[in-house]
């Protein structure tokens, strides 16, 4: 079994900063690719940005120039750095991971979600 653990989300003003972080555990014997997700009310999950195992990175046009992500590959974790955040950032965010586990089956895992809201 893989899990992960998301954290981060909140509610933040116009122009502000939030940093989202999710932490793959378990029957992991390697991560490939990790990524975001968001799903707005009413609308379809769509990808913010993805990493592969060699740091390249893939940003929505939507967060290209405020979204950074990153991984740390010794704690399985990956991060999102969100500034100048819109409301139109507003979304339940879900992080996604490629994983063989020791059996070398490769499948993706998706995170609980975490909310964040763009506000005044």
């Amino acid at each position: 079994q893989v899990q992960l653990v998301e954290s981060g989300g909140g509610l933040v003003q116009p122009g502000g900063s939030l940093r989202l972080s999710c932490a793959a555990s378990g029957s992991i014997l390697r991560v490939n690719s990790m990524g975001w997700y968001r799903q707005a009310p009413g609308k379809q999950r769509e990808l913010v940005a993805d990493i592969t195992s060699d740091n390249v990175t893939h940003y929505a046009d939507s967060v290209k120039g405020r979204f950074t992500i990153s991984r740390d590959n010794a704690k399985n974790t990956v991060y999102l750095q969100m500034n100048s955040l819109k409301p139109e950032d507003t979304a339940v965010y879900y992080c996604n991971i490629l994983a063989t586990n020791f059996v070398l089956i490769t499948r993706a895992y998706w995170g609980q979600g975490t909310q964040v809201t763009v506000s005044s």
